[in-house]
């Protein structure tokens, strides 16, 4: 007798990740799915075989998307995770999980879920202060409100795009010497790595609290590329924030990592230098920070690793943070951390502190020289974590190329 898992498992996509897609096989149409080793197992396929569902849970693990899943709330995703993980790890239901899979290599994949709502953050101290240096150096890197409270802006979710989906190089006013800003395509357009968090469940009247938002609400996580023109950003933002320069495109990975897949990843975030907000307040709880490294990719060539450890607010804070005055919550809503950086310069998760405001270009592996990316440029976001057992958790890629103006 052998498990599905003994035959078909890979380092970083073992039962311990089982990460979710929408895929469709050649020919086929888009059904939901999850990964085992280079095997995406047909949920559908596998729930009319393999007995243990509920009616909510295989409704759900019926549909073309996450988005029923999400909709069900965390009951209903616990048990499906639940009954996945029994199934590739029981004795002799391997030949029915290899009936219900396809080859990785010969599915599409498709965006995971409708974005609902979608909140960008600042989370970052290292990336914070690093903008903080590079804009106002003869200030305090961080402004006053920075450790009290997420900040964050709310954006656009029809510009949250699929990885592997290629763009042209955006257009907006760029600031001039001369103080009349110029019509054209953007000549500082950049990355931001950072991981996205999916949310599922309602809170019609908002006001999620931490110890909720991380058992009830935070279904996955992926790997998101917050694509930044910062010549765009740069004109537009005071006094009302970021919008042409941001929301022309920003990339999501395609595999998503179940919440629960990270329990042995959960560490404590850094030390609270202020008392903060009871709806805050997360001293003496659960540790909520990830120790997640992220690797920025150039055309094939590793420019920086950013260590998601080293994040100040955690998912659960920031979760609380846009609901406290009331926001709901619903299924299919999206937030990204903002930049992750570490404290190292090969550490920063933006071309913006790597090239230190474009003053100090950087060099490739190969020896090109950049501050900012070029059109046929293709930039890649990777990720792991650690898992249980010395096993690792892989998130997979979130990659596009950047195609020239239109």
């Amino acid at each position: 007798m052998s498990t599905a898992a003994d035959r078909f498992a890979t380092e970083g996509f073992g039962p311990e990740n089982l990460p979710y897609a929408s895929f469709s096989p050649t020919g086929g149409d888009p059904r939901l799915g999850v990964r085992l080793g280079d095997r995406a197992i047909d949920l559908a396929a596998l729930a009319a075989t393999v007995e243990g569902l509920d009616d909510a849970a295989r409704a759900a693990a019926s549909a073309p998307n996450l988005d029923a899943l999400l909709a069900a709330g965390h009951e209903t995703w616990t048990a499906l995770r639940r009954w996945l993980v029994e199934v590739v790890t029981a004795d002799g239901l391997d030949e029915a999980v290899d009936q219900a899979s396809h080859p990785v290599g010969g599915i599409t994949l498709h965006m995971p879920f409708t974005v609902a709502d979608y909140v960008d953050y600042y989370a970052s101290e290292h990336h914070a202060s690093n903008v903080g240096k590079i804009f106002r150096p003869d200030q305090a890197p961080l402004l006053p409100n920075w450790k009290h409270l997420p900040v964050g802006y709310h954006g656009r979710s029809g510009t949250v795009i699929p990885s592997g989906r290629d763009f042209p190089r955006p257009k907006g006013l760029r600031p001039e010497q001369s103080g009349t800003p110029s019509f054209g395509p953007s000549r500082r357009l950049d990355i931001e790595a950072e991981m996205g968090f999916v949310l599922g469940g309602s809170a019609p009247a908002g006001e999620v609290s931490l110890q909720q938002a991380a058992a009830e609400h935070v279904f996955g996580v992926v790997l998101f590329n917050d694509w930044s023109a910062r010549d765009i950003q740069a004109y537009e933002y005071v006094p009302l924030g970021p919008y042409l320069g941001k929301s022309f495109a920003s990339s999501v990975s395609l595999w998503v990592v179940p919440w629960e897949a990270l329990a042995a990843a959960r560490v404590q975030p850094p030390a609270r230098e202020h008392e903060l907000a009871p709806y805050l307040d997360d001293t003496g709880a659960e540790p909520w920070g990830l120790d997640i490294t992220m690797e920025v990719v150039v055309d094939g060539q590793t420019v920086s690793c950013p260590p998601v450890r080293t994040m100040y607010w955690t998912a659960p804070q920031m979760v609380a943070h846009m609901t406290v005055n009331g926001a709901c919550l619903r299924p299919g809503d999206f937030f990204g951390s903002g930049t992750v950086s570490g404290p190292e310069k090969d550490q920063r998760g933006s071309f913006l502190e790597l090239s230190w405001g474009g003053k100090e270009p950087f060099t490739l592996p190969d020896g090109t020289e950049m501050s900012f990316l070029q059109d046929g440029q293709t930039v890649t976001l990777k990720g792991t974590a650690p898992g249980p057992g010395g096993s690792v958790i892989d998130f997979g890629e979130c990659t596009a190329t950047i195609l020239p103006a239109t």
